[in-house]
């Protein structure tokens, strides 16, 4: 039997898996060769690129689309057919308060025109990492995250729910001065499986995917702070992916910015085992990976530990 598995090697016999030794795979990899070449697996048109996307966003909304558009070309030129923007990819203001002066109100305004353009262009879909939207206070925000199919049109919405606040030495970030929480979790049917949507600090708060249920992605576009980042970003990021046996696509914010905000960046793509697939770790650019809904449905077989919970989540 012979197979051409999704990471990129050669085609390879099963009778030959000393290739493996010269490849320099990961033991998990190993392990998805194995079940493809034993397993009756799911027609190979299920297999789908997906791309994350790295920026380090200024205050000018129209440069950093400007930004965005190059790189979502990229991903599209690598065969993404889904593709993630970080939080906050439209502006990065000098202020806080700066994306209040360009918030818009859902349907309407320039950066969801951005989106629905590119996603109906290069015929994918296209989560806006975070824009600013109206909310119900004239000082604030609700930090949305937007779904757009491939035909352009807008077919979810989360608004971050848990805001961030850090009083850390010379760092001081309170996010409820200028964002009003979202209360409600959202998962979105797509053409690969469930994808439910969080943002950054979301992270922190594993009780919100629990609530969402059996996706097959996670999304959580970020701007993490280097300090956090350092500590806790790619352990919060793989332990998502290991307890919900989900992909994760976790495109961040990465580098200096002009406010002298400094983001951690590390954009990467997790598989279900919690195998980093790629990364970027600073500046603009484009992570991409492979998705195998087939090698995901495997593990859920054989370590069937989203089926053996008992604890239920109970509302106070």
């Amino acid at each position: 039997m012979n197979y051409k598995n999704i990471y990129g090697l050669q085609t390879v016999s099963y009778t030959h898996l000393y290739v493996y030794k010269r490849q320099k795979l990961s033991y998990l990899q190993k392990v998805e060769i194995m079940m493809q070449t034993t397993s009756h697996s799911k027609p190979t048109q299920d297999i789908v690129k997906v791309a994350a996307i790295q920026m380090a966003s200024g205050p000018y909304v129209s440069a950093n689309l400007s930004e965005a558009e190059r790189l979502i070309e990229t991903a599209v030129n690598l065969g993404a057919k889904l593709v993630v923007l970080p939080e906050y990819f439209a502006i990065m203001g000098l202020k806080e308060t700066d994306k209040v002066a360009v918030r818009e109100e859902e349907g309407k305004g320039p950066i969801q025109g951005f989106l629905s353009n590119m996603a109906s262009k290069h015929k994918i879909w296209l989560i806006g990492g975070t824009i600013p939207l109206t909310s119900n206070f004239p000082n604030k925000v609700r930090n949305s995250c937007l779904v757009f199919n491939d035909q352009g049109k807008q077919v979810a919405r989360y608004d971050k729910i848990h805001l961030f606040g850090l009083d850390l030495g010379n760092e001081h970030y309170h996010e409820e001065k200028t964002i009003e929480a979202g209360n409600a979790i959202k998962v979105v049917e797509s053409p690969f499986g469930k994808i439910g949507l969080s943002v950054c600090y979301d992270l922190r708060f594993p009780e919100l995917y629990r609530a969402m249920g059996e996706v097959n992605i996670i999304v959580v576009p970020s701007a993490f702070t280097d300090t956090t980042g350092k500590a806790h970003w790619e352990s919060l990021i793989r332990a998502r992916a290991i307890e919900n046996l989900s992909y994760v696509i976790a495109p961040a914010q990465g580098g200096y910015h002009v406010s002298g905000r400094e983001t951690h960046g590390n954009s990467m793509i997790v598989d279900p085992w919690g195998v980093v697939l790629d990364r970027l770790p600073r500046g603009s650019g484009v992570v991409i990976a492979t998705m195998n809904p087939s090698f995901q449905e495997s593990l859920r077989k054989s370590l069937p530990a989203l089926k053996h919970r008992t604890i239920k989540i109970v509302q106070h």
